[in-house]
């Protein structure tokens, strides 16, 4: 277990638990890439409605913040790999739902949107924990880098095979095979993380901690929450957003799986070098151009909405994502590693990394119900995506104490 700044100075592999951990998080990422892709398309064909899939996005959120804050408590008391398991098999439930509504799922998109929150709450609070547990500052980017590459290569195979079946089918037909797949994963990750060993954690969980890091005047924590808050910013719309719009654009979810496979291809190369040749010292440098050109890749749908626009867009993205998300994520995690202090607290300052990450997130999904609700023309979204898409750039600017602290 990992305990102090002086202990991570480790070798750069990977023991047998910390690639357990990687299956569970691959078939985790796995069983949400069969469905999670088409989730939103699903709900859009039944509703054709943004702010209904905006609503469900915010519930999710704030459900998800509450949860990381009371789970913190469970996690550091009690048993976290209990939570990491809860967290799966709520969102195994999340799945059986929609499977049981079908098409009423619209009806009750507040429901789904509780319960996907919960379970992502426990799932990511557990996983970020252990993940820190198991993990130094020698190796944390390769971890992170191969978190990356199994992502994107589930984002290849899967999406496309999920669009595949759904376009080979009639009605919804296709969609109820895709989540009864996704139930079928989250089963088997629950049970590969039976494997996992639990690590105590010692101490009592601190309620107030993030107020108490937050009013302390010399944190490094205040600028590093703003960040993450920026970041959240930038993944919450996009995430609804991209592939609503491509299927929007080509009506058909195989033309989705196809963009999503090619995208997915670019982000497998990328976040393999990235993840193989960053080192920490190249952190503040790349970062800075992967800002930069998450922002440029927004440009390219000033001109239009077109499968091959939205193509380009995707690829760019793809290839400058790893360079942000790598050293924005090993640099947060090495700053709870930093002192015995932290160390000690970890669970609370996992809690405080993902309260920021959502605060963004849920102020990024008002301002999404606030302007869709007002104006919905592609000049309006094109100046909003491109707004909320270079929020990354604030989060560099938040990180350079962070980030020199690496030379």
């Amino acid at each position: 277990m990992q305990l102090s700044k002086a202990d991570n100075i480790q070798s750069t592999k990977l023991d047998g638990q910390t690639w357990l951990l990687l299956v569970v998080n691959g078939l985790f990422i796995v069983a949400n890439a069969i469905s999670g892709t088409f989730l939103g398309v699903y709900i859009w064909k039944t509703s054709n409605n943004f702010l209904l899939l905006g609503w469900y996005t915010l519930l999710s959120h704030c459900l998800m913040a509450l949860t990381f804050w009371t789970a913190g408590k469970w996690v550091k008391e009690g048993n976290k790999m209990m939570c990491l398991r809860l967290g799966i098999l709520i969102s195994a439930v999340f799945y059986t739902i929609v499977l049981v509504l079908n098409t009423n799922s619209v009806h009750y998109i507040w429901l789904l949107g509780i319960i996907q929150g919960i379970a992502a709450g426990c799932f990511w609070l557990a996983f970020n924990v252990i993940y820190f547990e198991m993990t130094n500052v020698a190796n944390r980017d390769r971890f992170n880098g191969l978190s990356g590459i199994i992502g994107a290569a589930a984002g290849i195979i899967v999406p496309w095979c999920s669009g595949l079946i759904i376009s080979k089918m009639t009605g919804n037909q296709g969609y109820r095979i895709i989540f009864i797949l996704s139930l079928c994963t989250f089963i088997a990750s629950v049970i590969v993380s039976l494997f996992l060993h639990n690590r105590k954690t010692e101490g009592t969980y601190e309620w107030t901690m993030l107020s108490q890091v937050l009013g302390e005047a010399d944190t490094p924590w205040r600028s590093v929450f703003a960040a993450l808050a920026a970041q959240g910013m930038r993944e919450s719309v996009f995430g609804i957003m991209i592939a609503l719009l491509v299927y929007i654009q080509t009506g058909s979810e195989l033309r989705l799986g196809n963009f999503t496979m090619i995208t997915s291809l670019v982000t497998f190369i990328s976040f393999y070098i990235v993840g193989k040749w960053l080192k920490p010292k190249w952190r503040r440098g790349g970062m800075l151009l992967g800002t930069i050109g998450l922002s440029l890749a927004i440009l390219a749908l000033f001109i239009g909405y077109s499968y091959k626009v939205l193509l380009v867009f995707g690829i760019g993205t793809a290839l400058f994502m790893p360079l942000f998300t790598i050293p924005m994520t090993s640099s947060v995690f090495d700053l709870i590693g930093s002192t015995d202090a932290s160390v000690r607290n970890r669970v609370e300052f996992v809690v405080i990394r993902e309260l920021g990450l959502n605060a963004g997130r849920i102020l990024s999904i008002l301002l999404f119900l606030l302007t869709f609700s007002i104006n919905q023309s592609p000049l309006v979204i094109n100046c909003f995506l491109l707004i909320i898409g270079s929020f990354p750039i604030i989060s560099w600017l938040f990180m350079q104490r962070q980030l020199k602290s690496t030379f």
